[in-house]
């Protein structure tokens, strides 16, 4: 545990991981660093959903948000008459400052009706490189020039890209982002007064989940088990909720995330950011997606622990 509230930069890769490739240095360099794992998400609804209405499911259950999300229409959830009640990011953690950075107009929406304060990823860019940009983010979390900054900053930065945040999506996008993030670690060195505040994450979907994909399955995480006992092995969290089973969780393509800050998390056995090597090397295993952000909010003292 840090003796000062960190603040955390989330990168969330929507439909991402399955393009990563071992050119991707970076995001297999915080992946070396840090504490790995996956985030189970929901079955998909029984309803056809439009892409925007899959993005924002996604992300609601990412922010724990799902009263936030109307699944019969997007649009709908958005309507300024609804009755629904939902509280901010402030007030759900103890005075949060959240910004969310983004291309998407159904994301941008969606983050103004939780209280993020929200930015255009082409306006950040404005054509600049992505250690221009790195730095603008880091900026906006209250470090710059190696020093942390105690006034005017976010507590959270929640960048969102992926296919639907740039259409005709091209390799180039994931390039951009990988160069992105050796900028932050080029500034977020070992011993720096940025590393030691600076929470990253790194959390990378398979988006459409319309294919039921065996090898990316977290129930084969009991694989190498011996049968006779695998009815021991007991019920990993992912699968509950309190005392209760989760009986809508998704088995199949889950979320992979990878948290890094020094000194502070955990170091585990993996060396590449992959599902399988995930699910061989990985520390944390799975924990379901809407437990992640009580999860870093616990690390920039605005919520207690989750989990043990």
């Amino acid at each position: 545990m840090a003796d000062k509230p960190s603040r955390s930069l989330v990168l969330y890769g929507y439909g991402l991981a399955p393009l990563i490739k071992p050119s991707h240095s970076h995001f297999h360099e915080v992946a070396s660093r840090a504490s790995c794992g996956f985030l189970a998400l929901d079955n998909s609804s029984p309803i056809p959903e439009g892409e925007d209405e899959k993005l924002i499911r996604e992300l609601a259950q990412l922010l724990d948000a799902r009263e936030a999300f109307d699944r019969d229409s997007v649009q709908k959830s958005f309507d300024s008459d609804a009755p629904k009640q939902v509280l901010s990011m402030m007030e759900r953690f103890m005075g949060m400052k959240a910004a969310l950075v983004t291309n998407n107009s159904a994301v941008k929406q969606f983050g103004e009706k939780l209280g993020f304060s929200v930015n255009s990823f082409d306006k950040l860019k404005n054509g600049q490189s992505g250690d221009f940009v790195a730095d603008e983010m880091l900026k906006l979390l209250g470090f710059q020039d190696g020093k942390t900054l105690d006034n005017d900053h976010f507590d959270l930065l929640l960048l969102h890209v992926g296919p639907l945040a740039i259409e005709s999506m091209q390799t180039d996008d994931l390039e951009y982002v990988n160069s992105l993030v050796g900028r932050i670690l080029q500034v977020a060195k070992p011993g720096s007064e940025v590393a030691s505040r600076l929470h990253l994450s790194i959390v990378m979907s398979y988006g459409d989940d319309s294919k039921d994909d065996l090898n990316l399955s977290l129930e084969s995480l009991a694989e190498g088990n011996n049968s006779d006992l695998r009815c021991l092995v007991p019920r990993q969290s992912y699968t509950l909720k309190g005392v209760d089973l989760r009986n809508d969780i998704r088995h199949s393509c889950p979320m992979l995330v990878a948290q890094w800050q020094s000194a502070v998390t955990r170091k585990d056995m993996v060396q590449e950011f992959s599902f399988s090597e995930f699910k061989k090397k990985s520390g944390n295993l799975a924990i379901a997606a809407d437990r992640f952000l009580y999860e870093v909010a616990f690390k920039l003292w605005k919520a207690p622990k989750y989990g043990a």
